[in-house]
């Protein structure tokens, strides 16, 4: 693909050449997506199924050309992150290595959801599809999308959750690399710890973050603005600060 997508138009908030992302209603989860020549990575599959459909039907009118997305990313496996992704059937999907594991405890999930707010209907229909990844992820995986867009999928969990995935975006063009960072970075609320929690291993997940990334990258989180390397190391402080964390 030559042409850059038309990012604003279609509502979208550009990052960087062929990387852009959506902040999805209700619970402002980000979604990212990243162009190539010959495929299209998305990040994150929204919260259910009709949000996934949605995310879809949106990347695929955004690259144009009857394309669509053909590869998806899942940070961690909180449902308004991982429900929508039934609808993106016949895409290759990536995950940290043992997830499979979390999705396979659909009640728990659902239950989640609907203690979120999420329609109880929504949840089960959700929850009942679920299916574990094709593709775990031990360490780092590149994908090359063509046209010299290239992402690197980084195991660098635990912290948010026991199975964390960070999406490096080497974009062409001279832009700044991108990094979905998931939840283990929050700019709109103080990082959440929930039960799933790794809080004395956070820190050290988002030193492998900066590290990634570097100090000139866009650190996207999973809820909220866009931030830099200088945001990341003071909620890394903020963790390191907490009761219990070394």
């Amino acid at each position: 693909m030559d042409v850059e997508p038309a990012w604003e138009a279609a509502g979208w908030e550009r990052l960087a050449p062929r990387v852009g992302r959506v902040r999805l209603p209700v619970w402002d989860c980000t979604a990212g997506l990243v162009v190539g020549a010959d495929a299209a990575l998305m990040v994150e599959a929204g919260s259910s199924l009709a949000e996934g459909a949605a995310l879809r039907t949106r990347a695929g009118d955004l690259i144009g050309g009857g394309r669509r997305v053909t590869h998806l990313a899942l940070t961690h496996p909180h449902f308004d992150h991982v429900f929508g992704a039934a609808a993106f059937a016949g895409v290759q999907v990536y995950a940290a290595v043992g997830i499979d594991t979390v999705l396979a405890r659909r009640e728990e999930l659902r239950a989640d959801a609907v203690r979120h707010g999420l329609d109880a209907d929504a949840a089960a229909e959700a929850a009942d599809l679920l299916r574990a990844p094709q593709h775990a992820v031990r360490g780092e995986w590149t994908l090359d999308l063509g046209g010299g867009v290239e992402v690197q999928l980084a195991n660098v969990g635990p912290g948010h959750t026991g199975h964390d995935l960070a999406v490096l975006v080497k974009s062409p063009g001279g832009g700044p690399e991108v990094v979905f960072c998931g939840d283990l970075v929050e700019e709109s609320d103080e990082p959440q710890a929930g039960p799933d929690a790794a809080p004395g291993q956070w820190p050290a997940a988002l030193d492998r973050l900066l590290e990634l990334g570097g100090e000139d990258a866009l650190y996207v989180p999973g809820h909220g603005a866009v931030v830099d390397a200088a945001f990341v190391r003071a909620q890394r402080a903020t963790l390191a600060a907490r009761p219990g964390v070394s």
